[in-house]
């Protein structure tokens, strides 16, 4: 049997030059948060330090409104995608109608959707009905796309189900909501972890659709945007960052690592 031939050298070269392009801007966020220097970035930096680690907790009280903002309206808006978007994925997933397909697309849409169009299509629609901004009209904003990353996931999930577990379930004389609970939920929990983990990910450094819907409130990507155009203890601003890397990173790879074995798993990341 001949073996599969492996990657070319240019292959791999671009691949690597791939990663170094999108990684070294982290790398150097990362190292710059410790820096020494407070207003000029010299490479290499003169010296490391801590300090900044304790500025931004102790003499940053500026930043604390925006990260508490942030992680609240993640949890709200992660929360609305996982009701709508496990009742929206197990309808599809049962259900035979005309137009299935078209509607399923438009489920799938909003992540699709460039944020800025999302964004002004929001704004557009808030005026229309006189909604006031506030925290509120951040996480709809935010949920737009998070029940997508949800559907994704559990639509994937529920197409590995068997309906004639279901069916075995009813004819022992379990209803709806004892199905659900003792035979799919366990099935699609994983998934639903996941597409969570994902969906608050991705609320959490939300900064495009944040911009159009947020009003006069300031999220910590928005906190930090302005900080970058108006520059003030530059390394602050670094370490939220790796913060918000942090929070970003690790649901993301935990939810990388609960989905994995599932190779129609959807979810991927706007």
């Amino acid at each position: 049997m001949r073996s599969e031939p492996g990657a070319t050298l240019p292959l791999k070269a671009a691949a690597v030059g791939g990663l170094l392009f999108l990684h070294i801007p982290l790398a150097l966020i990362i190292l710059y948060a410790f820096t020494t220097e407070e207003k000029s970035f010299q490479f290499p930096p003169p010296g490391l330090t801590l300090h900044w680690f304790s500025v931004a907790w102790f003499d940053r009280p500026d930043i604390w409104g925006p990260l508490g903002l942030s992680v609240q309206v993640a949890v709200l808006a992660t929360l609305i995608a996982l009701v709508l978007g496990t009742l929206a994925a197990a309808a599809l997933w049962r259900a035979t109608f005309f137009g299935k397909d078209s509607l399923s697309l438009l489920f799938i849409l909003p992540i699709a959707l460039p944020g800025i169009i999302t964004g002004i299509a929001l704004r557009s629609a808030f005026d229309i009905m006189s909604i006031p901004f506030s925290t509120w009209t951040i996480v709809l904003g935010h949920a737009t796309f998070c029940i997508v990353v949800v559907y994704n996931n559990a639509l994937a999930r529920f197409r590995r189900l068997s309906g004639s577990m279901i069916e075995a379930s009813m004819d022992l004389g379990a209803n709806g909501p004892q199905t659900f609970r003792h035979v799919i939920l366990p099935q699609i929990a994983s998934a639903l972890l996941a597409g969570g983990m994902l969906a608050f990910a991705l609320s959490f450094d939300e900064v495009i659709v944040t911009t159009f819907t947020a009003g006069q409130q300031a999220t910590l990507p928005i906190w930090m945007l302005n900080e970058l155009i108006r520059p003030r203890q530059r390394p602050v601003t670094n370490v939220v960052a790796l913060i918000v890397i942090a929070v970003t990173f690790l649901p993301i790879l935990a939810a990388y690592y609960l989905t994995r074995e599932g190779e129609h798993t959807g979810g991927s990341g706007k």
